[in-house]
């Protein structure tokens, strides 16, 4: 199967004139909320620092509102040159956002050394439906650890909670009983075919599903080209794969993503179900944001073929 891109692409550009967000926009979360679809992307200034930008969609293709200031900016020396890849999770009454930190590594002399690191935080749904952008202090979940693209499922399983995060080559699987202190991370999936040759990462908040959770990811092969590809994970238990798809969902074939700040890139941090259709934000060449789908159907048909046999 493959994502059908959206023919309106790229539904959300740089603005010249804004200059948190005039080089590039890319990567975002997508929640699905009160009937809409609040998209938080990364935006980055002339000086490559990132900050998060929202935006809104009625029908999840056309953008209807966008903020002229940005949500959400760095949080000290450990992130000060960016907060990066946003990806948000609902769970109960709260959106529990994580985010790439890029700043200097604690008590090296500046711009010896730089680091980037899993961020975490929070805000409730009512404060986030009222742009009112009371995010919790964040915290790091692995502290000096190079790991990016963390991801809570929406719901515990037995009382623990568990996080999808990436330390390269592999996407890994971690536990939590207060969504603060994580443990037990091991490898999940791994290389497996040649388009995720040399690495895979995680991609937005699971989907869940009547035959499993649906997970996209992002796959790099060792040429450097970024595709989307996807799993099932068992309902009950999310480090068991039921399904990994053996082609990828999308690959760079357009202009706006083999072209850019970083060519031949693909990248989502965002996908949402409305009614029978999932719909999947991603990042064109680090440049604009695009959207694609497929009919839940069509990523499922597999899982049901196997029940049948």
């Amino acid at each position: 199967m493959r994502l059908k891109r959206y023919e309106g692409n790229p539904i959300i550009t740089p603005i010249e004139g804004n200059e948190w967000e005039s080089k590039t926009v890319f990567n975002c979360a997508a929640v699905h909320l009160d009937g809409k679809v609040h998209i938080v992307y990364r935006a980055r200034d002339k000086k490559d620092v990132s900050r998060l930008g929202y935006a809104v969609s009625k029908d999840g293709f056309k953008i209807d509102e966008r903020l002229k200031e940005p949500i959400y900016t760095p949080q000290g020396e450990i992130e000060k040159y960016g907060c990066e890849d946003p990806r948000i999770s609902i769970v109960g009454d709260r959106l529990h956002m994580s985010y790439t930190a890029y700043g200097e590594t604690p008590a090296m002399e500046v711009g010896v050394s730089r680091s980037i690191q899993i961020a975490m935080t929070s805000i409730s749904v009512e404060d986030f439906l009222g742009r009112k952008w009371n995010w919790d202090k964040p915290y790091y979940p692995f502290p000096g650890v190079d790991n990016k693209g963390a991801v809570i499922f929406p719901e515990a399983f037995q009382g623990t909670y568990v996080m999808y995060h990436r330390i390269p080559p592999h996407i890994w699987v971690a536990y939590s009983e207060d969504l603060r202190h994580w443990y037990n991370s091991n490898i999940l999936l791994s290389p497996q075919y040649e388009w995720d040759y040399f690495k895979i990462g995680t991609g937005g908040a699971p989907i869940k599903t009547d035959y499993g959770w649906l997970v996209i990811y992002h796959a790099v092969d060792k040429k450097m080209v970024y595709r989307l590809g996807y799993a099932i994970m068992a309902i009950d238990d999310p480090a068991t794969v039921i399904y990994r798809h053996p082609e990828p969902l999308l690959e760079p074939e357009k202009e706006f993503e083999t072209q850019g700040d970083v060519s031949n890139v693909v990248f989502t941090c965002g996908a949402v179900l409305i009614g029978d259709m999932v719909f999947v934000y991603y990042g064109g060449a680090d440049t604009v944001i695009c959207v694609a789908t497929a009919k839940l159907e069509d990523f499922l048909r597999p899982v049901k073929l196997w029940n049948v046999l």
